[in-house]
């Protein structure tokens, strides 16, 4: 692989625009040879193309046979010349400029075009660096005033025996610590094993440069071992309280709870919080660390290929410079990356190394072959039992058979609750696989944990798993033939689509580490948010998956039907009664708008917890969503040409009401001054016509609602609960394409703002960080 494909695939895409521009700075290099090349003085022009590695090996070999007082005037002749090529200066304000000395010579423009750009190109990265190794100092700094809370409540936890005695005598416990009176010595070893984590170095920071070996050896013991005072305890207030629908209640009422109760539960909790924010912390220095080498490994390539296409040597004196600048020399990354995985090891993992890097360095998750293997033979076998389905009812002539009615009213829906989610799933794979093609962070955005997220490949070996047991159950169940004697069907057969849900919902909730259980629980967990909205603070995942699950409305009416159609129905004959009853149809109004309903319950949490006026022009979009959903429904009920009027009154409002919204706010497109006209500034398809379409048939998949308006209920070919069944996987698609390029104006969103971490809330409020905010 090319440096150049290497080099954008390790990018941390967030901070992309801080990164070195080594393409353009490599298109500024074409530009100076083929400059020297059209130039008949140049000594360049002379060489054939591809041929110059062998002519500088043809000049070095017959170099060599010179003598040795020759190769020693020459070669000093050459540290001259390089000297004389380029002149790097430091400003006062840490900026780095270079003078190029051979500007006079022939295309000397052009090499000094490309300086220019390169100290502007360093300069950024020097600044950036610098930027963001100040935020870790501060964050470092800020973590080391929670482990002291931490520490001083794990002693007054752990030893109230302690504590008690330290309050009796009336002095601090790290004063008693540094005298030697401790009554209770025995009780502090995991204390001192804490406090003397990795201060290896600290003889040296402490002990002055002419103090005997011996006196800094009893200093270190007395600096080493230092519990924090438990005094802090008394300026700290606790802020790990689980956010629950009841401490929300609370929080509303104005019922708070932050004082410390030393409670061992407490105690978990916090060193839990504590646990996360230094993994997190860990991963932001790694990729820190990670932006330094790249950059420098990048200004050495480019400096090389200046060498090689000038023939001069001036990147030996500009990677000296760069040794020397703050980006080559500053160790301030590796010490905190050092000291982070002794902290860690020693807090948070009982002295086991193993076990601590691990947690700390977790895997990303690895293809495996198995899960291809088991893709195609499940996708095959889904495609074969659809052939089989299709020849059954062309051979059997089933869609004209008398029961063919019976079958497309009872159990059509049944299944049909299937097909809804399969095709989500493989959307949904499909949004995985060009999300990753195309490099939007997607287990960032959604806040996995790294190394849990799934790919294309997970999803749709799901996808097809599903599909092969709804095809072989549709198999099963292809009967509409009654027993003439009962005028029934089997109960066998008639139960299996029941049999099937219950299966579904079994594996869904399964409590073992079997089929990908850490993102089912994360699935069920924005699910419970999303039911409980506003008690819960919105994040990306829960408002992302209420959105989905707008677009499953007849798929939440099947299972409506399910409950009805074997609660109440006569299944063994394949009759109900759904339709006329008017409790099903008042719950078929409330299932429609439950989903609706939610995010415009989330729409006002932001509302109160951002203080954004956009949140409440999202949330009226949503309200008048509801209000079309339910004179639609009305509509399709048959209640009346006034419910149709209304109908098409309020879907046509909501439809250009969330068009608008879709492609202006949640993709950021249609923007007037953009240097892509009508699109946005940042895209990651190259392709514009992509947008275009993809604008285009948002729109008019929006209009599917026109369907039942018009009074379109059957096709010719069609009964109505196919057709509508259409009309719901026509929904599903267009959420599918609003997927990827709502996530991708996301992931923009993130990269403008350097936005590459995951923000980690501390378990302890200072009293004087109470008073600046």
């Amino acid at each position: 692989m090319k440096f150049g494909k290497e080099f954008a695939s390790q990018m941390v895409q967030e901070w992309q625009q801080a990164y070195m521009d080594y393409n353009f700075l490599k298109t500024l290099l074409k530009d100076i040879f083929r400059f020297r090349q059209r130039n008949p003085s140049s000594p360049i022009a002379e060489t054939p193309k591809g041929s110059l590695k062998r002519r500088v090996s043809l000049y070095r070999a017959f170099s060599g046979l010179t003598s040795r007082h020759n190769r020693l005037k020459m070669s000093s002749e050459k540290d001259n010349i390089e000297e004389e090529v380029i002149l790097v200066e430091e400003f006062s304000e840490g900026k780095h400029e270079t003078m190029f000395l051979r500007s006079s010579d022939m295309g000397g423009e052009f090499e000094l075009v490309f300086f220019r750009r390169l100290d502007d190109e360093f300069n950024k990265v020097l600044k950036f660096y610098k930027g963001k190794v100040g935020e870790m100092m501060e964050e470092a700094e800020e973590l080391n005033k929670q482990m002291d809370a931490l520490i001083a409540l794990r002693i007054r936890v752990d030893n109230p025996v302690m504590v008690m005695n330290g309050e009796a005598s009336g002095g601090s416990t790290s004063s008693s610590f540094i005298n030697g009176r401790n009554p209770v010595r025995s009780h502090m070893d995991v204390i001192q094993e804490v406090e003397m984590s990795d201060e290896g170095n600290i003889e040296d920071e402490v002990r002055p440069a002419n103090e005997p070996q011996s006196n800094s050896h009893e200093r270190r013991m007395v600096v080493g071992f230092r519990p924090p005072s438990l005094e802090v305890l008394n300026h700290v207030k606790i802020n790990v309280t689980p956010e629950t629908p009841v401490s929300t209640l609370k929080s509303v009422l104005m019922y708070s709870q932050s004082d410390l109760s030393f409670s061992k539960e407490e105690l978990r909790r916090i060193e839990e919080k504590m646990r996360r924010a230094f993994v997190e912390f860990y991963q932001k220095l790694r990729l820190l660390k990670g932006y330094c080498y790249l950059n420098l490994l990048a200004f050495s390539k480019i400096m090389k290929k200046y060498d090689k296409i000038t023939s001069r040597s001036a990147s030996k004196a500009y990677l000296e410079m760069i040794d020397k600048s703050y980006l080559g020399s500053s160790d301030e990354v590796t010490r905190l990356i050092e000291r982070v995985e002794s902290t860690f090891i020693k807090h948070f993992s009982n002295g086991n190394r193993k076990r601590g890097i691990i947690a700390l360095r977790p895997q990303a998750r690895r293809e495996r072959h198995t899960t291809t293997f088991f893709l195609g033979l499940l996708s095959g076998c889904s495609l074969a039992l659809t052939v089989v389905i299709i020849v059954l009812i062309q051979a059997r002539h089933l869609l004209k058979s008398e029961g063919s009615r019976v079958y497309m009213d009872n159990i059509f829906p049944l299944y049909s609750l299937f097909g809804f989610i399969v095709l989500h799933m493989i959307l949904f794979g499909g949004n995985i696989y060009f999300w990753r093609r195309f490099r939007v962070n997607y287990p960032f955005i959604f806040g996995f944990n790294q190394g849990s997220e799934l790919g294309y490949r997970e999803v749709l070996l799901v996808s097809s798993g599903v599909a092969v047991l709804t095809l072989a159950a549709v198999i099963s169940n292809l009967d509409m033939d009654m027993d003439p004697r009962t005028r029934s069907f089997r109960t066998i057969t008639e139960l299996v689509p029941l049999g099937l849900v219950t299966l579904l919902g079994l594996v869904l909730f399964c409590p073992f580490n079997v089929i990908y259980r850490s993102s089912r629980f994360f699935l069920i967990q924005c699910v419970f948010h999303c039911l409980c909205a506003p008690l819960y603070k919105v994040t990306l995942p829960d408002f992302f998956l209420a959105d989905q699950l707008t677009s499953q409305v007849q798929a939440f009416r099947s299972l409506e039907f399910y409950i009805c159609y074997y609660g109440w129905g006569d299944f063994k004959r394949r009759s109900n009664k759904c339709q006329q009853s008017n409790t099903f149809q008042i719950f078929y109004i409330i299932v429609a708008v439950v989903p609706y309903w939610i995010r415009f319950l989330q729409c006002l949490r932001r509302l109160f917890d951002e203080r954004d006026h956009m949140h409440a022009l999202n949330g009226l979009k949503y309200f008048s969503t509801i209000v079309a959903v339910v004179m639609r429904t009305g509509n399709d009920l048959n209640w009346g040409i006034t419910w149709k009027i209304t109908a098409a009154a309020s879907s046509g409002v909501a439809t250009i009401v969330s068009t608008y919204w879709d492609i202006v706010i949640d993709w950021g497109l249609l923007r007037r001054n953009s240097k892509n006209p009508w699109l946005r500034e940042k895209l990651l398809i190259s392709n514009r016509s992509v947008y275009f379409v993809a604008i285009v048939l948002n729109a008019i998949l929006r209009l599917a609602w026109m369907q039942s308006v018009l009074g379109f209920y059957e096709a010719p070919f069609l009964p109505r609960t196919a057709l509508t069944a259409v009309v719901a996987c026509l929904e599903i698609l267009r959420r599918g394409i609003w997927n990827f390029f709502r996530l991708e104006n996301e992931h923009l969103n993130n990269v403008g703002k350097y936005r590459a971490f995951k923000s980690v809330p501390l378990p302890f409020n200072y009293d004087d960080e109470e008073k600046d905010a």
